[in-house]
This record gives C-alpha cells, structure tokens and sequence, in this order.
C-alpha cells in the first residue's frame, strides 16, 4: 500500500483499532473511504452504498467484539469497509473477480462474515434467529442486524420485528437511512435528546420508575398509563420511531450516521440494553465522492476502471433491457390497458422511460415481489395487462403468490424476468439459472426465452394477446443482438419452435441465450464437415413435441443447450419425452451443474461450465467420431 494509506496499512484485524484515538478513527475513515474509491474505481463493484457506512463500520468495530459479537449485514454490497477491516484489505482489489473475493458477506471467506445474503430484508429475521440460538445455549454476546431504509420495504423486515417485539430478546437493529436528507429531528434538539434517552443513567431511571410504580398498592395502572403516555408523547413529536416502541422495540434516533464520535457514544450507551433496540441513522450515500453523492443512484455500483474525480460513467444498459423498455412503452401507446410493475428495480429493468412516458401506469411497489406478483393479480383481475418486469433471482421470493394468486385462477399477467442464467460478477445470489425449473413446474403456463432484441419483441407482442393465464419471457444480462427496429412485431405461435438451418449429421436446440453460442458451435462443426441442424426452442412450456419428434427420429444424437440448471431444465423434459418414443435419438445436456456457481466475468463462468462454442463442438465432434 502507498504512504497516504499509513493507518489503514497497520489494521489487520478489528482489535487493532479498539485503542485508536478518535482523531486516528477519524483518520482512519478517510483512508478506508479513499482506499475504496481508489480500488473499485479499478475493478468495478458497489461504490455508493459502502461509502456511506464507513463511520458506522467503524463504530461497530470499536464498540462491539466481532466475531464473539455478531454483525449481520443486510444484503452485504454496503460491507467493503467491513471485509477492509476484517483482514481482507489486500483482498479488496479482487473483489467481484473470478478467483477473488465476494462482493458480498460470504461465511466461509471470514470468521467475521457470519451470514451471507445476496438478497435485501434478510437481516433482521436472521438475527432473531442468531439471538434465540444464543439464549438457548447460554452464550453471552450482543446480535447487531444493519439493514437499509429501502430493504425495510420487504415483507420479511417485518416479519422479523413482529416476531423480535413479541420474543422481547436482547438485540440490536441499526437503520441505515441513506436516502432521506437529515431532517430538522437530526439537529442539535434530536442530538441532545438522543444523548439523554441513550444515557445509561436515564435507561436506569427508566426502568427503575416501571419498577417502583408496579409496586403501589394502588393506582398503577393510572400511573404508568400517564408515565407512558408521556414519554410517547415527547418522542411521537420529536421522531418517527413509536411505531417501534409499540412493536416492543426501543426505538432510538435518528441521529447522523457519518458523526463517528457520537454514533460511537451511542453505541456505547445502548449496547448493554437487555431488551430489542433500533438505531435510525441518517447517512450520505457516496459520501467522499462527489459525483457519487450527486448521483448515488448511477454509482450505486460501477464497472471497471471508472477513476475517480473523472465523469460519472455512462451507464451500460444490456440491449435487452433498451428493447424490453421501448417495446413496452410503444405498446402501451396504443393498448391503455398495459401497466409496468417493478420491485425497486426502475432502471435496472429498463423502465425508466416508461415511468416517463406513462407515469400514471407505473408502479414502483419497492423491495417486495411477493406483493409486486399479488397486485399485479389484482390489477388483471380488473382487466389491466401487468407486465412484471423483476430479475430471475428475485422472483424466487415471490414462488407461492405465482402459484396461489396468479396460475391457479389464470390470470393474464405478463412476467419479465431479466439477468436470467449467468450474471458475472455478483455470483450464485443473483445468477439467474433456476427460473426454467421453478416456473416449467407451475401448471398451464407459457415460458418463452428470446434468442435476439426482435424475437423479444414479437413475444412480447404474443403475450400481450394472450389471455389464458401468466406468461413468462426470460432473457440474459448479455447484448439483445439483432434488434431491426423497422421489422414490425407480430404474434407468434404459443409453443413452437423455429428451424434456423438444416443438417444431415445432428441436431443443436438451443434456448434463449444459448442460439448465439450454438450458432458459433456449429460453425466449428462445419469446418470439421459436420452438418449440424440448428433449432431455437424458444418456448421451453409448452415446447414444440411434433417439432421434436421429427428431430428425435432423424438423428441418433441430439444436443440441448440451455442456461440453467440441469435438474428442471428443458434437456431433462426432452430426455423423458424421448424416452417414450422407439428408436429415438440420444439427448446430451449442455447445461450448468447441480451446483451454485460461483462469481467472475460471464465469458469466464461460461468457461467454466463449458458452455463456450469451443467446448460444446468439442463435446458434439467427440461423440459423432465414436459413432
């Protein structure tokens, strides 16, 4: 490391800052801030998010003893600073790198990354679960879950503090709030009062008054009615925080999430609490960064090679999100029926014109799919045509209600799920490679995968004129490829596949993504004098049997390519059809392992799973040779 980083370069573990100065904690926040935008500015990763909580990291790791302490980190992309000081500094400069660390909080990289979530809201229900853990064995530590202000919007945030105010167990929850300014409650009156409701003295005086006053022979009730009264009276018009206080959660805050020494003191003073607390804190999201702070939204996470004090980077939209969000908006032109619904991803699904354009039909639900699928039902249910557009990976969340609330009553709802099969970077939480499996089980719904921008757009079309229940199109984080924007949209055959070359020697279906590598693999095979039919099985359910009893009979071998796993995959459906029929071609699976993928470039990972060109014509030219 170079000179400017001093401090930071003798901070190897958490116990090396415990007996630090506050000037030298303070210090220590600028090089941890100035070592991440210089490091992520090279590899790419989350900036904005992880700037902002420097100094509350800092503070967890001066007041709380991490690992015997536990610290659970909500979704993990804010915890660079975390894996900074937990021993994996050197480290950070692979982060999101194939072969190098997590973007995420990953148990087996470090004692002190004691739960793993790629997914937001998880925080809290897991600390309830590390604090009943503790009281049953009879360990003595303090369980801090730190979630952000948007993961609060999930339905399992409150699930868990439902059940963390009715378990009444001891344990910390640290609000991060970093997308409201600091209000007028976060000045010097909410600073003083916040001093005096943390101050042990005052929490002593507190339950010592509830004690006494349980004593009176009479009139106690009267008594701490008045005495309860009074306290959420001050705090119901001072801070927002009685609805915790009912829940059985001492609320505390807000206060300013980037003040270390007084985030430090209030630690201190409300650490020791025996029963459920929450910390609110406001902090700046990209603090330290100027263009960060300006646009947290565009620096929430970066690709490589971005320098800092430069231009914000031009965001990168994958083609298929560019076609996906104009498709949508022109359609909604003419069909005022169409509404676009999205779980806290406007941009990231490519919505952000629709919202725009059409923003009275743009919805916005937050980070709760679950409710995301159910209104989307009830807006069909009233003749509206819902387009979801969520990630493959997060739709898992919301399996039931796509069960119980939209397939079974048939409901005419259109789900896009973007980032479907390998994502790069962010790793197994948000490779998108189980859809095929998960929605092929749901009864009498369509499953559709693109090859291309037009192909989406024609099955965007073909779903907008079906109304015989959901209707699933999955496509990758990967270019759109061919995208004629004068070739008209028009409705395709629910359940028929498309012949995109003949050949004598095999056959090739590919699904979605997989046509352009197929396409590439065939290539290969001809240089070799192999003929290879080309199929794209754009229609995974219902698939195309007269199709596919043809090819079966034709070949005696057959090759399927897919992005997703092998259990549940469309291989494993053509595998069992085609061993009902005599004499049938034998099916080889090109697909990714039953197994979790880890994290690195997409031309890496597909590397790994050997679903390169190369590889699959390899694999096809070793098979025909031994025939």
């Amino acid at each position: 490391m170079t000179d400017k980083y001093k401090l930071l370069q003798t901070i190897d573990s958490p116990a090396d800052l415990k007996q630090l100065s506050e000037t030298k904690l303070l210090q220590l926040c600028k090089e941890i801030r100035d070592y991440t935008i210089e490091v992520v500015s090279e590899t790419g990763g989350h900036l904005a998010p992880t700037l902002g909580v420097v100094e509350l990291t800092v503070a967890l790791h001066k007041v709380f003893d991490s690992p015997k302490d536990k610290i659970i980190w909500d979704v993990g992309h804010q915890a660079y600073a975390h894996k900074i000081l937990t021993g994996r500094r050197d480290a950070l400069k692979t982060i999101r790198q194939y072969g190098g660390i997590s973007g995420f909080c990953k148990p087996n990289e470090s004692e002190h990354d004691v739960y793993g979530a790629g997914h937001a809201s998880t925080s809290i229900s897991a600390g309830v679960g590390f604090a009943i853990a503790r009281d049953l064995k009879g360990e003595n530590h303090q369980v801090i879950s730190v979630i952000g202000d948007g993961a609060m919007t999930g339905g399992l945030s409150f699930e868990g503090l439902n059940n963390l105010g009715s378990l009444r167990t001891r344990m910390m929850i640290i609000l991060n709030d970093n997308e409201m300014s600091i209000s007028p409650n976060v000045g010097a009156m909410a600073k003083y009062l916040s001093k005096i409701t943390t101050n042990p003295i005052y929490n002593r005086v507190r339950d010592e008054l509830w004690k006494i006053t349980g004593k009176l022979p009479v009139g106690k009730s009267t008594v701490r009615t008045g005495i309860k009264k009074l306290e959420e009276s001050l705090k119901n018009l001072l801070v927002p925080g009685v609805i915790f206080d009912e829940m059985g959660i001492r609320y505390f805050g807000p206060i300013d999430g980037n003040d270390l020494p007084h985030l430090i003191e209030t630690l201190e003073n409300i650490k020791d609490i025996s029963t459920p607390t929450i910390l609110h804190i406001i902090t700046k999201k990209g603090l330290g960064y100027t263009q960060a702070e300006e646009n947290p939204a565009k620096f929430h996470g970066i690709g490589p090679a971005v320098k800092a004090g430069l231009k914000p980077p031009k965001k990168v939209v994958p083609p298929y999100l560019n076609v996906f969000g104009d498709e949508l908006s022109k359609l909604a032109v003419k069909d005022k029926r169409i509404v676009a619904v999205t779980a806290a991803m406007r941009d990231g699904t490519g919505l952000s014109g629709f919202a725009e354009q059409h923003p009275e039909r743009f919805f916005d639900v937050g980070i709760a799919e679950g409710h995301a699928v159910t209104f989307a039902g009830g807006l069909a249910s009233r003749g509206m045509k819902p387009f979801v557009a969520i990630y493959s990976t997060f739709l898992q969340r919301a399996y039931d209600m796509l069960m119980h609330d939209i397939a079974v009553q048939k409901l005419p709802v259109v789900f896009m799920l973007d980032r479907a099969g390998l994502v790069g970077e962010d790793g197994p939480t948000h490779h998108g490679v189980l859809d095929l499996a998960y929605l092929s089980s749901i009864p009498e719904v369509v499953v559709a995968a693109p090859r291309n921008g037009e192909e989406l757009r024609h099955l965007m079309q073909t779903a907008l004129m079906y109304d015989n229940g959901p209707f699933f199109i999955r496509y990758p984080k990967a270019s759109a490829e061919k995208n004629r924007k004068t070739v008209k949209s028009k409705v395709l055959d629910i359940g028929k596949w498309e012949m995109l070359s003949e050949g004598k020697d095999t056959a090739i279906i590919a699904v979605g993504s997989m046509n352009g590598i197929s396409d590439k693999a065939a290539g290969i095979l001809a240089a070799e004098g192999i003929k290879a039919q080309r199929i794209d099985a754009r229609f995974i359910k219902p698939y195309d049997e007269d199709m596919l009893k043809t090819v079966l009979k034709k070949h005696s071998h057959i090759f399927v390519v897919e992005e997703n796993n092998y259990p549940g995959s469309l291989s494993q459906t053509i595998m069992a059809y085609a061993g009902s029929i005599d004499g049938s071609a034998r099916v080889h699976a090109h697909t990714l392992p039953d197994g979790f993928v880890t994290h690195g470039s997409r031309s890496q990972l597909l590397a790994e799973v050997k679903l390169t060109p190369e590889e699959i014509a390899a694999a096809i030219f070793k098979i025909l040779r031994a025939k």
